[in-house]
């Protein structure tokens, strides 16, 4: 029988030798993620009412990264508790490092095959390694770290294919932004997006860590990648081991749901207008903006490669008059490496606001929140209306390219200009 690959994960996890679309089947959890937001302070009276520890401590981890730097009363007394939480429960704890999204791969723990779940929407990030990995709400965190197992019902597959490679200029952020825009955010409902093709193959660990977060903005359940030697070798870099991944694949000829196929070539830098991921089109085609904050943040789009790019179309030039550029490294490990590199460096000496490692404004957290009647272009992956501060805010998105030359040029502007000359990196 022919099966895709979020089928066959899934029936691994059922102890099954196959499952069929539709199926509810209760699965066994091999790693749980939660964070400092939606963890301990929601889940521990949960299982104090039932009278529960943890089912294994040892495939838990917690991160703590919505109330980095606790710079309010209430972010404090959170990362307390959350911390008080993490020695209580001896679970591996990750404190203040950076976004949970982009520490969990960091820390070696992902493995394809793995069916995941955390405790956030954007956790099918998870699947760029392989994994089943999807978000889900408080209650059912909880009777996951009691239990072990979740029920899911087995979802069909979008496979979305880009044929081609990507032109200078041009990122995985803009292939999201493009599906939002052809798809819509209901593009995928409980179903598994899986992303194939020449251009996928071609791209990194980390790039591709943005097609499956953003899984999320197109609806799907899921957003999976099969694994190959670039995954194997970025986990074998990070302390992992991606273990038997040569059998993870999706059949010839197994059912799908839809069959997209896109040129990569021919996609142009994307944005996306205020209020919703949905609203994209080519940058070129958008009337000009004026911006007067520009932020290069969030896991979708202030990873390592993320900022060195950014710091390209930076280095030698200056902001705009007015233009308050803010950027906020997805991780400690991340920033750390950008440093040692001089990238950093750059951003500092054109004038920009390096803010902590965390979620930050793009959850809505912190004291740098966009302000009334503010215009900003963002490397987020949401800009609904007043997730990023005051509800009369316009948030754009781009990608962190896109977000550079528009800091640099006081409008939003189309940052292929700004590489002539140079090859993509």
């Amino acid at each position: 029988m022919a099966t895709t690959l979020a089928q066959k994960i899934i029936a691994r996890a059922a102890g099954r030798e196959t499952v069929t679309p539709g199926e509810v089947v209760t699965v066994a959890v091999d790693l749980a993620m939660i964070h400092d937001s939606g963890g301990p302070r929601r889940v521990e009276p949960i299982l104090k009412d039932l009278g529960v520890g943890l089912w294994d401590a040892s495939k838990v981890v917690l991160i703590s990264d919505h109330f980095v730097p606790g710079d309010t009363d209430e972010g404090a007394r959170i990362l307390d508790l959350t911390r008080a939480w993490a020695a209580e429960r001896k679970v591996a704890f990750y404190d203040g490092i950076g976004i949970c999204h982009v520490v969990l791969p960091e820390s070696g723990r992902l493995k394809p095959g793995q069916l995941v779940v955390g405790g956030d929407s954007h956790s099918p990030t998870g699947g760029a390694f392989g994994a089943y990995m999807f978000g889900i709400g408080a209650t059912e965190m909880a009777g996951v770290l009691a239990t072990g197992e979740i029920w899911l019902k087995v979802p069909e597959t979008i496979l979305i294919e880009w044929t081609n490679r990507l032109s200078p200029g041009v990122l995985a952020k803009d292939i999201m932004l493009a599906l939002c825009g052809k798809l819509g955010m209901d593009g995928g409902k409980y179903q598994a997006v899986q992303y194939t093709g020449e251009a996928i193959a071609a791209l990194s660990m980390q790039e591709r860590m943005t097609l499956s977060n953003m899984a999320a903005e197109l609806g799907g359940q899921a957003g999976l990648i099969e694994p190959d030697e670039t995954t194997a070798a970025f986990l074998a870099s990070v302390g992992g081991d991606a273990g038997d991944w040569q059998g993870l694949k999706t059949d010839a000829d197994a059912p799908l749901m839809a069959h997209h196929v896109f040129d990569a070539a021919t996609l142009a830098p994307q944005v996306a207008a205020p209020h919703s991921p949905a609203n994209a089109a080519p940058v070129t085609e958008i009337e000009e903006t004026e911006i007067s904050v520009a932020y290069i943040g969030a896991c979708t789009g202030a990873k390592y490669e993320d900022l060195k790019g950014a710091a390209r179309i930076l280095k030698g030039r200056k902001l705009a008059s007015g233009v308050d550029l803010m950027v906020a490294p997805s991780s400690r490990r991340d920033q750390d490496r950008a440093a040692e590199e001089g990238i950093m460096a750059v951003f500092e000496e054109a004038g920009a606001r390096i803010l902590p490692n965390a979620c930050g404004i793009c959850a809505g957290y912190g004291t740098a929140r966009l302000g009334e009647d503010v215009t900003a272009i963002s490397s987020t992956a949401r800009n609904f209306k007043g997730r990023m501060g005051a509800n009369s805010s316009q948030v754009w998105l781009g990608s962190p390219l896109t977000v550079a030359a528009s800091a640099i040029t006081g409008r939003i502007s189309d940052p292929r200009p700004f590489l002539e000359g140079s090859s993509r990196s």
